[in-house]
């Protein structure tokens, strides 16, 4: 049975935590091991997929938040970084990473009515490149 971390950012608590619900639902659903880690931001992801990626028992990984348009281009900035470094280390450890994160540029009502489908579609999207690292890793 494949065991994942999940990694949960604390802003926009109030659609994370749902977010986190929807995804251990959907792990358990589809015989999923889960480990979560909360962090504080989007921006602080990177350090917390490293380390789950560095152990053994996880075979992958499956980011959960919520990055909601400001008056800035911030919300740019903060996923453009985090997910540049993040697809370097599932590069780096060969194990998946899926993104459930919203935004950018979403506004919290658009941020809210897509909850299900993003922690839904990064646990499913796991294991489904399971399946398919699976197959190739037959093939050798």
């Amino acid at each position: 049975m494949p065991r994942i971390g999940l990694v949960v950012s604390d802003f926009n608590y109030d659609i994370t935590y749902l977010m986190q619900k929807k995804a251990e639902e959907q792990s358990d659903l589809l015989g999923i091991e889960h480990e979560a880690i909360r962090v504080p931001g989007v921006f602080d992801m990177p350090l917390a997929v490293k380390m789950l990626l560095k152990k053994k028992n996880i075979d992958g990984v499956a980011l959960l938040g919520a990055v909601i348009k400001g008056e800035t281009k911030h919300d740019d900035l903060v996923i453009n970084q985090s997910v540049r470094k993040i697809v370097d280390l599932s590069n780096e450890y060969e194990k998946p990473v899926t993104i459930g994160i919203i935004g950018p540029g979403a506004e919290h009502d658009q941020a809210v009515a897509r909850i299900e489908e993003y922690s839904s579609r990064a646990v499913e999207s796991l294991a489904k490149l399971f399946k398919a690292l699976r197959k190739v890793n037959l093939e050798r």
